[in-house]
């Protein structure tokens, strides 16, 4: 059996490749989903929940 050996070019294009569409299937996924604004939404209420329990004394 012969040992076939791949060559560089091809494993960077492979990588690359592959990192591409891992890359375009989560946004693409995070779109479709609404996802951002999901996760906007949640921590525009946590920040809220924080500042809102200290008092405020607003001097002008």
């Amino acid at each position: 059996m012969k040992n076939k050996k791949k060559c560089p070019v091809c494993k960077v294009l492979k990588v690359t490749a592959t990192v591409g569409c891992i890359a375009t299937g989560t946004l693409f996924t995070v779109y479709m989903l609404n996802l951002d604004q999901k996760l906007l939404a949640w921590s525009y209420a946590r920040v809220n929940e924080i500042f809102d329990r200290k008092p405020v004394d607003i001097k002008f």
